[in-house]
Formats: C-alpha cells, sequence, structure tokens
C-alpha cells in the first residue's frame, strides 16, 4: 500500500509555469493536441522532460 501512495507523490505536479503566447499560436497547439488525443499540458511536459535529459551534460561546462 505505501509503494502505491510513493508513486503516486512521486508524479504530483506541484508547481506552475506561467508563458505568454500569441493566441492563434496557442489555439493551434490545443487544437492540434486534442486531434491527436493528447492535452496541451502534456505535451509541454514531455518537451520539458526531453529537453532538460538532451541537455544536462552542457550544465556541467
Amino acid at each position: 500500500m505505501t509503494g502505491k501512495k510513493d508513486k503516486k507523490n512521486k508524479n504530483k505536479k506541484d508547481s506552475q509555469l506561467v508563458i505568454r503566447v500569441a493566441a492563434d499560436e496557442r489555439d493551434a497547439f490545443v487544437t492540434l493536441c486534442e486531434t491527436q488525443d493528447t492535452s496541451a499540458s502534456r505535451e509541454i511536459r514531455r518537451f520539458m522532460k526531453r529537453y532538460v535529459a538532451e541537455h544536462k551534460d552542457a550544465e556541467k561546462d
């Protein structure tokens, strides 16, 4: 039972990132995500994870 609770806490989203984008770009992105049966938030999080993974070694320089 605690293993399930630990997993839930690991995936907890407790922070927000506010960005400003043009309304037409946002609308196009949200619409595209919906047509691909995903959410804009999920795709932004996926981009961020991939970007950090690809550039984490550059931080050391």
